[in-house]
């Protein structure tokens, strides 16, 4: 028979396996609102919001939400004034460019990026004469922010 010291034991290393298997769990489920991570440039979402995005260039729109891919066609110089920013321009299938500030300060920068790679991103689009820049590629540590992303060969940039 286990005396109240070995029965806490097992009830805290019962609740320590439990909690484990559901982090563990919960990193291995995509949220509800979002596709599972692409595994090749083919299986990109279909979730496509360039028409979208044409419009706000069209009507000079700020603050418009998109999800959509394109193509590297320029690696730009990092941004290091104020928050950090990975630039690059791509050339959506519509051929309109945009240019992409990724805060790295708050995600990880895409490593080993090429011209002519695919990047699906998940942000927030605003107008300029070039064509727009995409931002809040990123999550909000304030949560006054919807999250964005970026995916590049599979991989999530959050």
């Amino acid at each position: 028979m286990m005396n109240k010291t070995n029965f806490r034991i097992v009830v805290v290393i019962l609740v320590l396996i439990a909690a484990y298997l559901g982090i563990n769990q919960q990193q291995q489920t995509p949220p509800k609102n979002e596709s599972p991570i692409a595994t090749s440039p083919e299986s990109v979402s279909t979730v496509d919001d360039h028409q979208k995005i044409q419009q706000a260039f069209q009507q000079q729109q700020n603050n418009v939400q998109v999800r959509a891919s394109g193509v590297v066609k320029a690696i730009l110089a990092d941004d290091h004034e104020g928050s950090r920013h990975q630039k690059f321009i791509l050339l959506l299938k519509d051929g309109l460019t945009v240019l992409v500030a990724h805060n790295i300060d708050l995600a990880p920068r895409i490593e080993n990026l090429q011209k002519g790679d695919t990047v699906e991103f998940y942000g927030e689009y605003e107008y300029n004469s070039k064509g727009g820049v995409i931002h809040w590629t990123h999550h909000d540590p304030q949560r006054q922010h919807i999250d964005g992303w970026l995916k590049y060969q599979g991989r999530m940039y959050q």
